[in-house]
């Protein structure tokens, strides 16, 4: 053993920078977020919990082309319409299986009038498979509820499209 060796040894010297480092961390701003109460930055290409929109009058988006049933690798979507008695296409059916949704956003990017989105909802636990089973009601709650979101994120969104 060298004398550096046994001077590093008697000094503690590794100890010590170990504390320094220590000392350095313990007083800088944390990095850590405290998840229920805050939450972190999402992305507007964020695809979370589905949503079906209104135009701003009310009236549903969905102009029941079926093409989002048609690009869904997963078959999760199934949609049932109808023709009105104005001659327009609605739905009247528009169920997803998010069991078994892989969150693709295929579905978003097929549709022609932004009416199925995937907004920035990413807290939709489930305790059983039938909650996670979306009908055109809770579709259009979450569309409702998350509008501005979806809208702002589909804004910053749109020069990229």
């Amino acid at each position: 053993m060298s004398l550096f060796d046994r001077a590093k040894a008697l000094l503690l010297l590794e100890f010590v920078k170990g504390m320094a480092l220590t000392l350095r961390y313990a007083f800088k701003p944390k990095a850590t977020v405290n998840f229920p109460f805050e939450k972190g930055p999402v992305s507007p290409r964020f695809r979370g919990e589905h949503a079906l929109r209104r135009y701003p009058s009310g009236e549903e988006r969905c102009i029941a082309c079926k093409l989002c049933e048609a690009v869904c690798p997963a078959q999760a979507i199934t949609i049932e319409a109808e023709v009105r008695a104005d001659g327009s296409r609605r739905t009247t059916r528009y169920d997803i299986d998010m069991t078994k949704c892989i969150y693709c956003g295929l579905c978003q990017e097929a549709c022609p009038v932004d009416a199925i989105v995937e907004g920035p909802n990413f807290e939709f636990a489930a305790e059983t498979r039938e909650e996670l089973m979306y009908d055109k009601a809770r579709l259009l709650a979450n569309g409702d509820r998350w509008e501005r979101a979806i809208a702002a994120n589909l804004q910053a969104d749109a020069r990229f499209r």
